[in-house]
């Protein structure tokens, strides 16, 4: 079987990789010069099993109308004329329904825990190296209110088979010492035990490598300009190159893995798909003090603010931005991250060299992705999965290879159905 992938960030990357382990023939097209250099180029670094619940719950009308106004607020709505942003976001509070929230949360997790696994096997099969630590990601309190609530999180996460436990600020501190500044702040913690952390970057690129190696052909510098559709079925995909040169690339099937950019595609073809992009921000500082930067995960629940150790980088990682596909950065959004940094561990990193990002996330009213048959006979979806990417990037690739090839995936998952 010929399948054509469109697009190398992680989701494509993986999928890419899992369809040739399938015995398929994969030819993956990007229209950057290189895998990974869009949303997947910069993330927070965190394989984030232990937070499995979506943007979209049942406390965040209330959060985000506190929000409303503050420009360094960690879920910032710009309102648009764009039909696009009006529908997803009357979805998106639709999605908050206790009911809702809850079938959303079991599905990602369950996802997460079949991919956390999968991302194991792979390394150990393949030796893969990305700047990888195991030693889960720590959730940092600072309300008492939010840490009184922790055994009640620890209860919900181990029914959901996700594995943690709960610290108090000393424990925390014994964990990870470089907290030890900011102790009086801390009111508790969660130690996320199946969580690690890893440069999504490097993972794609080292993959990339290894899928070329079995087999797998890359044409990068190239965007699909449209599809080939025979009787109602894909037959292939039109491509042009940053040279204009035009040409078309026969498929078997094609999976969609171009993140916030799979509705553009497959609109002419009478498809909608409920993705919006939201806007993330990071920051990479080298690391000035080993001592006083932390080694492991950390997620600061009060801020919604990531920071992963990427070798000799510090990464720090948040909020949310919903703006169309405005890619211009915003100043105030950046800066918060720096500060946050600052206040936090001073003096552990070299705040004159920061490597500012930001990038477009895809993501769905439910925050599950959409994967599984497109709609359309010979198109596959792997697209959609907007903070969690990096988490779910090798279970959603080795599902969408079985769907493709015609084996059941594993994990119990809302996967699409064939019209």
């Amino acid at each position: 079987m010929e399948v054509l992938v469109i697009g190398a960030g992680l989701a494509g990357i993986t999928s890419a990789w899992y369809l040739a382990q399938a015995g398929c023939k994969v030819t993956v097209v990007e229209r950057q010069p290189g895998p990974a250099l869009e949303t997947s180029f910069a993330n927070g670094g965190q394989i984030s099993v232990s937070h499995p619940e979506p943007w979209s719950n049942p406390s965040a009308p209330g959060t985000i109308l506190r929000w409303l106004g503050r420009e360094d607020a960690p879920l910032l709505f710009r309102l648009r004329a764009d039909a696009a942003q009006w529908r997803w976001g009357l979805s998106f509070l639709r999605e908050c329904l206790p009911r809702r929230a809850a079938r959303n949360t079991a599905a990602i997790a369950s996802l997460a825990v079949y991919s956390r696994r999968e991302l194991r096997a792979l390394r150990e099969q393949t030796g893969l190296r990305y700047e990888a630590r195991d030693a889960g990601i720590l959730h940092l309190f600072e309300k008492s209110s939010e840490a009184a609530d922790l055994p009640h999180r620890l209860h919900e996460l181990e029914a959901l088979g996700i594995h943690g436990r709960i610290l108090g600020r000393d424990e925390a501190i014994a964990l990870e010492p470089a907290l030890a500044p900011l102790g009086h702040r801390l009111a508790g913690a969660l130690h996320g035990l199946d969580d690690e952390s890893g440069n999504a970057h490097l993972f794609c690129r080292g993959l990339a490598t290894l899928a070329a190696d079995a087999g797998v052909r890359f044409v990068f510098g190239t965007r699909v300009s449209s599809f080939d559709l025979i009787h109602g079925r894909l037959a292939g995909a039109r491509i042009v190159d940053n040279a204009d040169r035009r040409g078309v690339i026969g498929a078997d099937a094609i999976v969609l893995t171009a993140g916030s950019y799979s509705p553009g595609l497959v609109r002419p073809l009478g498809l909608r798909l409920p993705i919006y992009p939201v806007k993330g921000y990071s920051i990479t500082v080298p690391v000035l003090d080993p001592e006083r930067a932390p080694k492991i995960s950390l997620t600061d629940e009060s801020r919604r603010v990531v920071c992963s150790r990427l070798g000799q980088h510090l990464r720090v990682a948040g909020t949310a931005e919903l703006n169309g596909f405005d890619l211009s950065p915003n100043p105030g959004r950046s800066a918060a991250l720096v500060r946050w940094l600052e206040e936090r561990f001073p003096g552990a990193a070299d705040l004159g060299q920061v490597e500012h990002w930001c990038g477009l996330r895809p993501a769905t009213p439910s925050n599950v992705p959409l994967i599984g048959p497109g709609g359309i006979d010979r198109l596959y979806l792997n697209t959609g999965h907007g903070t969690l990417g990096w988490t779910l990037a090798c279970g959603a690739g080795r599902a969408i290879a079985d769907i493709v090839t015609g084996r059941q995936p594993e994990p119990v998952f809302p996967f699409l159905k064939a019209r």
